[in-house]
């Protein structure tokens, strides 16, 4: 396995560092493999077995996601990674499919990279989108975040204002103001008796993400976005681990670490990136966040639970999926989330000792790539032969 060094430099990253072209590339690649061009879709993971590596499943979601990079490309280049497919061609096919979805998550992705890339079914899109009320329908807070962006995302003008206010208000409604923290399902959702107070990373990156998006909308007038998405991200560069770790699971009563593995790899060069360049965009405040998106592109090439191996695979053209505990199932997690629901100090005695972390999960998944090429717009451009054709 090749080790991805890198050198960071103490400013803020520059988008055309070799460091992030090479990310870039490798996301490009890895991408084209990943994608079925008779289903005209992309699988649900690429998982190494003894005999290499293997797909598996498919996925609109991913898809989605995938297209939301791809749009960032020039076009060249995008249908290098479609094998000569139209991404215009391969989002009006993933719309067909999602118009008879129930799954908000879905619908919401496809609409997002529908407007992103300003395809002329996005209504159709946004009109289930509708019938699936995400401003009140229990789901996630991850899905409410998603509802909203896919709404009020730079791209076409395809938008329910109303609604898009209504999702708005409810996702700002699970903001914790003692932990600067959102909620795992927003108030009133279906939170678990047990886990109810523990979110997870991506809990902060899609809100953070949703509010900077919402603020532009708003023409920079709506207060309240700037302000939670401001005090989210700056939690979320506070509780960042020493060596850049983006750790996983977090108490939204107190703001403290419940659980801190897996460590994911799209987590450290593309969601946490991507949230703080949206923020730092809408508000023109920056507070720690470059010099924070730095620390966690350092942790791929320089993790220390790895002792000298990366995540970031050049050999097998990947970046493998996180750093995970030696455990049983999610022995650690759900014991840590139950000691801390019943005592928000208490934790597993001896975590690391008797579960210690280092495994590598040999699995990529499509998102990931598509969310590294929108964490880093521009990186891989002026190089269209770096999409392999064969």
């Amino acid at each position: 396995m090749t080790t991805l060094q890198l050198d960071i430099p103490a400013t803020a990253p520059d988008l055309e560092d070799d460091t992030v072209r090479r990310m870039s590339r490798l996301a490009l690649s890895a991408l084209r493999r990943m994608f079925i061009p008779e289903k005209a879709m992309f699988a649900f993971t690429l998982r190494e077995n003894g005999a290499g590596t293997r797909l598996e499943g498919l996925s609109d979601r991913y898809t989605a996601i995938s297209l939301l990079g791809i749009s960032t490309l020039p076009d060249g280049a995008a249908r290098g990674v479609l094998h000569g497919l139209d991404p215009m061609d391969v989002c009006g096919e993933m719309i067909a499919r999602v118009v008879n979805s129930d799954e908000l998550g879905e619908v919401a992705l496809a609409l997002w990279a529908a407007r992103v890339l300003r395809h002329p079914d996005a209504d159709r899109a946004l009109l289930r989108l509708c019938e699936l009320t995400p401003d009140r329908r229990p789901c996630p807070t991850v899905e409410l975040a998603w509802s909203l962006s896919a709404q009020v995302a730079p791209g076409s003008d395809v938008c329910d204002a109303a609604l898009a206010t209504r999702t708005a208000e409810r996702l700002m409604d699970s903001f914790h103001a003692e932990s600067d923290l959102f909620s795992h399902w927003p108030r009133g959702g279906r939170a678990s008796r047990l886990r109810g107070h523990v979110a997870c990373f991506a809990d902060m990156v899609y809100p953070v993400q949703a509010l900077s998006y919402y603020y532009q909308y708003t023409s920079h007038s709506h207060a309240r976005s700037r302000s939670l998405a401001l005090a989210c991200a700056r939690k979320m560069c506070a509780l960042q681990g020493p060596a850049g770790q983006w750790w996983w699971h977090f108490d939204v009563r107190t703001g403290s670490v419940v659980e801190r593995f897996p460590i994911y790899s799209v987590h450290q060069d593309a969601m946490a990136p991507m949230a703080l360049a949206a923020v730092r965009e809408a508000t023109g405040e920056d507070d720690g966040f470059s010099r924070a998106a730095q620390l966690g592109l350092r942790w791929l090439a320089l993790a220390p639970e790895l002792a000298g191996e990366s995540l970031v695979d050049e050999s097998t053209g990947v970046i493998w999926r996180k750093v995970h505990r030696h455990e049983p199932g999610r022995f650690v997690r759900g014991a840590q989330a139950l000691l801390s629901g019943a005592s928000p100090k208490a934790r597993l005695p001896l975590a690391d000792t008797l579960f210690p972390p280092g495994r590598i999960d040999r699995e990529c998944r499509p998102y990931h790539m598509g969310w590294v090429l929108v964490a880093w717009p521009g990186a891989s451009h002026g190089s269209e032969s770096s999409v392999p054709r064969s």
